[in-house]
């Protein structure tokens, strides 16, 4: 498995619009994981699955959404596995204290929009301000921000 780069973010995805596009315009794939220990499914797909059946999906079009059965707490690996193959970087957006996958995530990066940049804050380092087709261009990386 190619690897996936993971930043930490907790802002709204409409904000950023513009580094999905600059990673799309390199050729790659970005993905965004939402880690939420209250959110439940909503809908006919999550009540099939609050059922008993192990897994359901509901589509629209331009999208699919999957709901799945799981036995126990989320594993990080095997979620950017199932989900994120052929993702460059995927963007995590942690559920905060009782989130299965804060620990994981805790040596993730953390993004912050900062006006028309974003900043980049690995742990242990110094911040990055980077334009989004910069930030995007550091992705094709094994180490992106060293």
């Amino acid at each position: 498995m190619k690897r996936i780069h993971l930043l930490r973010y907790e802002g709204e995805p409409a904000a950023l619009e513009a580094l999905f596009a600059a990673v799309r315009a390199e050729g790659m794939r970005a993905g965004w994981l939402q880690a939420d220990p209250e959110r439940r499914e909503e809908g006919p797909a999550g009540d099939a699955v609050e059922a008993g059946a192990f897994r359901a999906a509901a589509v629209a079009p331009g999208r699919v959404a999957s709901v799945k059965r799981v036995a126990g707490p989320p594993v990080l690996r095997d979620l950017l596995r199932e989900h994120f193959l052929g993702c460059t970087l995927v963007v995590v957006r942690p559920g905060g204290a009782g989130s299965a996958l804060d620990a994981e995530l805790s040596e993730a990066p953390i993004l912050e929009p900062v006006g028309e940049s974003l900043r980049v804050r690995p742990p242990g380092q110094a911040a990055l301000d980077l334009a989004p087709e910069a930030l995007a261009a550091r992705l094709r990386r094994p180490r992106p921000w060293g």
